[in-house]
């Protein structure tokens, strides 16, 4: 269970299966990235990125040309993941992913911790009760589970997120997700 809590945001793999393409709109979003600050992360952040946009029609990760013109940014961290729920537009507050090593230090994948992350960042919620096959199951299925890629349903669930990007501005959440160690996770 994904703790929720309301913060000011800038304080703060399995196959993907193809799933058709939405309605056009005018343009693809591109949301630029920082990695400077969590340089251990780099190639899982790099394949993470890949993960989704080898899955995705209406958003684009990329690496951003300097760290202050990012939409968001990877933090390494000593304690449990956390992020920033989005959809994080361009433009909007900044986001951040922070990839805390103590899950990592528990056994759990490092690409898939910071492609499910960065599923947050794209506005996809915690389903610790789905199977290995959803990246959004996060710690649910054990340290075991290494995929890192999107299934069918969150791909075209951020598909949707982003499908109009007028829409999704307001909907930017001010909220941060805390993937509690599965020993921390408070009781349903």
């Amino acid at each position: 269970m994904a703790v929720l809590v309301t913060a000011t945001l800038g304080v703060t793999t399995g196959a993907a299966s193809a799933h058709p393409a939405p309605e056009p709109h005018a343009a693809v979003v591109t949301l630029t990235y920082d990695a400077s600050r969590a340089p251990q992360w780099a190639d899982a952040i790099a394949q993470g990125a890949k993960n989704w946009n080898a899955a995705e029609h209406n958003v684009r990760l990329a690496p951003a040309s300097s760290a202050g013109s990012a939409d968001f940014v990877y933090v390494a961290t000593t304690g449990w993941p956390q992020t920033t729920l989005g959809p994080i537009v361009p433009g909007g507050r900044t986001g951040q992913v922070q990839l805390g090593q103590e899950a990592v230090d528990e056994g759990y994948d490092m690409t898939r911790v910071a492609a499910h992350e960065t599923g947050h960042i794209l506005g996809l919620p915690d389903d610790y009760t789905g199977p290995c096959s959803e990246l959004m199951s996060g710690h649910g299925p054990g340290t075991s589970c290494t995929n890192a890629k999107p299934d069918t349903a969150e791909a075209a669930q951020v598909d949707r997120n982003y499908a109009d990007t007028t829409a999704a501005a307001p909907a930017q959440h001010r909220r941060t997700v805390i993937d509690a160690a599965p020993a921390l996770a408070p009781a349903p």
